[in-house]
Formats: structure tokens, sequence, C-alpha cells
């Protein structure tokens, strides 16, 4: 839990309120916690990049293998070695992954611990967690069918 958030009263907190006015202080205290404008868009640019599948792909292959050169991910991950330049280079400007030359090859492997956390925290989670999928059944109203009496 962020050290910002730990002095937020807990489930044993205060009483829930019925008139819908909120807890002005404790709304204060959560907009106090949320981190700076910066640190918000800077997050959601990281998630942005691990949100396309062959970018995912490239990532899960670095979480097992270590360190991986270009031709080798985009083989994995069923790209091409053009595609798989063009993500590295935009995970490596978000310091989602780092990279080690060796002579002519640049071998990539993620950016640090918190990223392979990360990674693997999504990765378990979706394992255990299948998404809710909205589908026409639950989301529209039932209707009647179109019965017709048949003409006498």
């Amino acid at each position: 839990m962020s050290r910002r958030l730990q002095s937020i009263p807990g489930p044993e907190g205060p009483p829930a309120r019925r008139d819908n006015s909120g807890d002005r202080a404790q709304v204060e205290v959560l907009q106090a916690a949320l981190p700076s404008a910066e640190d918000v868009e800077r997050v959601s640019a990281v998630f942005r990049l691990m949100g396309d599948p062959g970018r995912v792909r490239i990532l899960a292959t670095l979480l097992e293998a270590g360190e991986v050169c270009v031709h080798d991910l985009a083989s994995v991950a069923g790209l091409s070695e053009s595609s798989v330049s063009q993500a590295l280079r935009l995970m490596r400007a978000h310091r989602v992954v780092g990279a080690r030359r060796a002579g002519r090859v640049v071998f990539y492997r993620l950016g640090d611990s918190h990223v392979r956390m990360l990674l693997d925290l999504a990765i378990t989670h979706v394992g255990h967690s299948p998404a809710i999928t909205a589908t026409p059944a639950l989301t529209d109203p039932p209707t009647e069918p179109n019965h017709q009496e048949p003409s006498s």
C-alpha cells in the first residue's frame, strides 16, 4: 500500500453516509494521495506500451529468456524485425527495456525488476481472473418474440 494511502481509514472507519454528500475530509486525503499529473501520464504511457499484443509477446519472451536479440524476438513473437525494432525503440525510451551491445548484435532485456514484477503480475492476473465480456444477451434487455396470431 502506498505510504500516502496508509493514513486513510479502513473498513472499520466511520460509518457509511447515506446522503450522497460524501466525506469531504476523506476526499481531500484521497486527492492528496494521488500521484502527480506528470506521474499519472508516465504510468499511462507505460500501460499503453504494454497494451499491444505484439509488445506483450516481446516482453513475455524477455521475461522468460532474460536477454534476446531482435532476430530471435521477431521469430518468437511472430513479428517482422522492423516491427520488433520499432516496439523496442518505444519501450526503451520509456525504460521498459534495456539493451546491451555485443559487437554488431544488440541484446534486449526487461528494464528493471519493477517492469518484471508488473508484467509477471499482469500475466498471473489474467490467468486467475478471466475478463467479463459484454455480450448482447447480458447487456440488451430481453425482447419478446414477435408472434402473430394466424388470420382466420
